[in-house]
């Protein structure tokens, strides 16, 4: 997914004279290419992340649009100020592209976890976010950056995730996807947990349910009228995300609800990151099992909820 979303810039760059790249102490070798072919465009900036939002900033008041590469919790966590004051404030057209984003950088422990960087970022006036599932999504997105009028926050999964998306569905910003017709339950997904949900409405058949999946790859601005057409045509919902469940998808799908459609709220379950620090270090996965996030956690909780109805 990373190595589809950095090449898309380098084609977008030479399509439009206003593409630039900044990167933070990311290693030799990446966008190699471009650095030799549009080296006046091609920026690294070693361990200073906080700089290259501002530097960002300035070059996209000077008309230009910024793709900045960095890990998803140095863009967050350390550049919250930098982010709220220089691009959202200002509202300009920067495109903040996040490796590792939930526990992707496991083996490296707490530090390195974005498991809030959607909490943090949504509360920001005019910041988009956006969790493709797989590469073939993120190659659908890119192009669509270029005349974005707001900032965004492109959340990177780890490489070779399966491709589930279809082309078929297309893409555009601030549109869930369906990717299966619900009939008594829904599951609601972002990002690589996509596959998850897919996975669990699967096995959900086996058993003679018929689960749909919810694709909401763009958290902010959520999809109102998508939710409002589905939520009322299923008896239970399950959210899954990798990330905290305070303040990310499952969060905002129950603000969504209180706000507008509070007859649903009891109907909604959330599987997320529970509300601590990560105490143990390995892989992804194990992480995420450690946590409860499984395909079996989510067909439990359907059948909770359906049951509940």
């Amino acid at each position: 997914m990373r190595k589809s979303a950095l090449n898309y810039v380098h084609k977008l760059a030479q399509q439009d004279e206003r593409v630039v790249f900044i990167g933070s102490d990311l290693g030799p070798g990446v966008l190699e290419a471009m650095k030799q072919e549009i080296p006046d465009r091609f920026f690294m900036e070693g361990v200073s992340e906080q700089h290259i939002i501002g530097m960002a900033a300035g070059l996209a008041m000077e008309g230009f649009i910024p793709f900045v590469n960095t890990i998803a919790t140095f863009l967050t966590r350390r550049c919250y100020e930098q982010v709220a004051l220089d691009l959202c404030l200002q509202n300009l057209p920067v495109r903040l592209i996040a490796n590792g984003g939930g526990v992707v950088y496991a083996p490296l422990g707490p530090t390195h976890l974005a498991v809030e960087d959607i909490g943090i970022l949504r509360t920001l006036p005019n910041m988009t976010i956006i969790a493709p599932c797989d590469a073939d999504e993120m190659n659908r997105l890119m192009p669509q950056t270029i005349d974005w009028p707001h900032p965004i926050y492109i959340r990177l999964a780890k490489g070779g995730d399966p491709i589930v998306s279809k082309p078929e569905y297309g893409f555009k910003i601030g549109q869930a996807i369906l990717l299966r017709e619900p009939d008594a339950g829904l599951f609601v997904s972002t990002g690589v947990m996509t596959q998850m949900a897919l996975e669990a409405a699967q096995k959900m058949e086996q058993s003679g349910l018929d689960c749909g999946v919810l694709h909401i790859h763009t958290i902010k601005p959520l999809d109102r009228v998508t939710l409002s057409h589905w939520l009322p045509k299923v008896k239970g919902v399950v959210t899954v995300e990798e990330h905290t469940r305070i303040g990310g998808l499952g969060s905002a799908v129950l603000e969504f609800c209180s706000d507008e459609m509070p007859e649903q709220t009891a109907k909604i379950y959330r599987i997320g990151i529970p509300d601590r620090f990560a105490d143990q270090y390995g892989t992804q996965n194990s992480l995420l099992t450690h946590w409860g996030i499984t395909v079996d956690s989510l067909c439990a909780a359907m059948v909770q909820q359906l049951h509940k109805s």
